[in-house]
């Protein structure tokens, strides 16, 4: 289990714009289900927005016109008749809020107010979509939530990415057109906001850390790589010469089990003492400590997995992350990751 304001921390180290002044109210509520959670994000991101001014693009328009604008489409001209109407059937240019993001906010916003969320951020929601009159509609299925963001669309980042956790992760449309709560996010998207929550926290609270993604490279006699698969970690952590290098896991189960045996599952454990044997031989000629950790955020299994193992003179571990427990108990589980391994100094800011 994960407690649903768990999320908002996770989400808020992933993206910071949630820890500025206008989300920080957020941080303190209690909210029953994960659509309760996004809607009230949401409801604070697009307010906010609107102060700036929804974004606005240029946008193909064809339209029936009694006055030229922009070029004649002749074709549609005779096929409508326009003429005889004393129109012109013209295809312009305008600068317009009727963007992609637009009906995508708008979309979601709808998604939700038919959603199992308080009747309050309803009612917050609907006044927020008088807005978008404007706007047209979008299927959220449909959407391609491949985006460019550059300044001029830059704070409908973190929007676009809660838009994406409502549509693809919360909610599912029943056949009577209503909107039903799934369980949870589903184990994919949970996976992706656990690895970029745990970099992120490194990166933010542990500066004296080097925190990145890395790819490792293989280390190879002869240099050829063909058709060798990408190694790119989840999580970093460097001081001088000692490494750790973690691979977060977020399943249903984290343990697997053959007959009355649990154990580790197979491929993590390989792939941890692959990477990590790859940038122990990457560093053989300074001086270095590599090890290895597989971090599960933990279930409600009876045994979990927690072990130091010794591989062929690198140290490789296997622990969970309790998401059910007060946030300042996760940040202490994490902090105690960094102290146990780069020691004692190594503090939170």
């Amino acid at each position: 289990m994960i407690r649903v304001q768990n999320i908002y921390h996770m989400l808020a180290y992933a993206f910071q714009v949630l820890r500025e002044q206008g989300y920080r109210d957020v941080a303190t509520e209690e909210f029953e289900n994960t659509a309760e959670l996004c809607a009230a994000i949401l409801a604070r991101g697009v307010r906010s927005q609107l102060k700036r001014g929804l974004g606005q693009e240029y946008v193909d328009r064809t339209d029936a016109l009694s006055s030229l604008r922009g070029k004649i489409e002749v074709s549609e001209l005779v096929k409508t008749r326009s003429v005889l109407r004393r129109q012109l059937v013209c295809s312009y240019d305008e600068f317009s809020i009727d963007t992609r993001m637009n009906r995508i906010l708008k979309a979601t916003m709808v998604l939700l107010v038919r959603s199992d969320i308080t009747a309050s951020r309803k009612k917050e929601l609907k006044r927020l979509l008088a807005y978008f009159a404007e706007v047209g509609d979008i299927e959220l299925a449909s959407v391609d939530w491949r985006m460019r963001f550059d300044r001029n669309n830059q704070t409908y980042r973190m929007l676009m990415n809660v838009c994406w956790l409502v549509a693809k992760g919360l909610l599912q449309t029943q056949s009577d057109g209503t909107s039903r709560l799934m369980d949870f996010l589903d184990e994919q998207r949970m996976s992706r906001l656990y690895e970029k929550f745990i970099l992120e926290y490194y990166r933010q609270e542990h500066p004296e850390l080097s925190a990145s993604a890395l790819h490792i490279h293989w280390v190879l006699d002869d240099g050829f790589d063909d058709m060798l698969p990408t190694m790119k970690s989840d999580v970093m952590l460097e001081r001088g010469g000692t490494v750790l290098v973690i691979d977060a896991k977020y399943y249903a189960h984290d343990m697997q089990q053959q007959f009355d045996k649990r154990t580790v599952h197979s491929a993590n454990l390989y792939q941890i003492f692959t990477y990590v044997k790859n940038k122990e031989a990457e560093l053989a000629h300074t001086e270095h400590e590599v090890s290895g950790m597989l971090l599960y955020a933990r279930t409600d299994e009876e045994v979990q997995p927690d072990a130091t193992y010794q591989m062929s003179g690198n140290k490789i571990s296997v622990r969970t992350l309790d998401l059910n427990l007060p946030f300042e108990d996760i940040r202490a589980q994490l902090d105690a990751i960094a102290g146990e391994h780069f020691g004692k100094e190594v503090a939170r800011v």
